[in-house]
């Protein structure tokens, strides 16, 4: 009695191994064929299409020798399949819509960090008003970020003592011999030169600047700026600068 009820389980062993391979088979030439219609130019030449198949040889191969060695249920077969189906599925969505989707994350970060701004296209940034009313704008000048008040009633680029130290200039060390109006009374400034600037896609270079020599709360983005851009406008809210 012993040997049939020794076979038993033997077959529907060999049964479910059977269709575990045949499930794999079918998963990776379905994704092979979706990879294929997807991207139609990416098999350039005989050498491709020879890799592939040599590549779909060993994993049949690979494939084939797990299941000889191991005994898996066909529930948990199903349940692996079913996961893969909806892991491909997923990654053919954010591959197809990956621009998009990289849209739709800019301007999320523009709302939550209004001073980042929302690039558009490669020549043109916008940044809404804060709760304040008042446009910030994020600026990398010379390597270091910078924050900067937008201020149309400046002329120049003012740093504060503290972003003037970030960048590299020594207060100690620069000539204050200028002077400038604020709200406050009059100021000493120090001229400097800034070798890059970069607000988005826009990029500026050698920028004259100055560093106010009393402490500020943040620097200021006056007009030598923006008249340097194409064009800007303040719209529903939003400044639009353009290259």
């Amino acid at each position: 009695m012993s040997g049939p009820w020794n076979a038993g389980p033997k077959r529907a062993g060999n049964s479910g191994g059977w269709i575990l391979w045949l499930t794999l088979l079918a998963g990776v030439a379905a994704l092979v064929g979706f990879l294929m219609w997807r991207f139609p130019d990416a098999l350039y030449s005989d050498g491709d299409h020879s890799r592939l198949v040599y590549l779909l040889l060993l994993l049949v191969f690979v494939s084939s020798s797990l299941v000889a060695r191991r005994r898996l249920r066909l529930k948990g077969v199903a349940k692996a399949a079913a996961l893969w189906v909806v892991i491909i599925a997923v990654l053919a969505v954010v591959l197809a819509f990956r621009h998009d989707l990289a849209d739709v994350g800019g301007r999320l970060l523009g709302e939550l960090l209004p001073f980042r701004g929302t690039a558009v296209g490669d020549a043109e940034v916008r940044f809404p008003a804060g709760n304040d009313g008042h446009f910030r704008i994020e600026a990398k000048v010379d390597g270091q970020t910078i924050r900067f008040l937008v201020d149309t009633g400046a002329s120049a680029i003012v740093l504060s003592p503290a972003d003037a130290r970030r960048i590299g200039f020594d207060p100690a060390t620069l000539n204050f011999s200028g002077f400038a109006e604020t709200a406050n009374g009059s100021v000493r400034t120090a001229a400097v030169r800034l070798e890059s600037f970069e607000v988005g896609p826009i990029r500026m270079n050698d920028l004259p600047a100055s560093v106010n020599q009393a402490e500020m709360r943040g620097s200021l983005l006056g007009m030598r700026f923006l008249e340097r851009l194409s064009s800007f406008e303040i719209r529903d809210g939003v400044l639009i600068l353009r290259r």
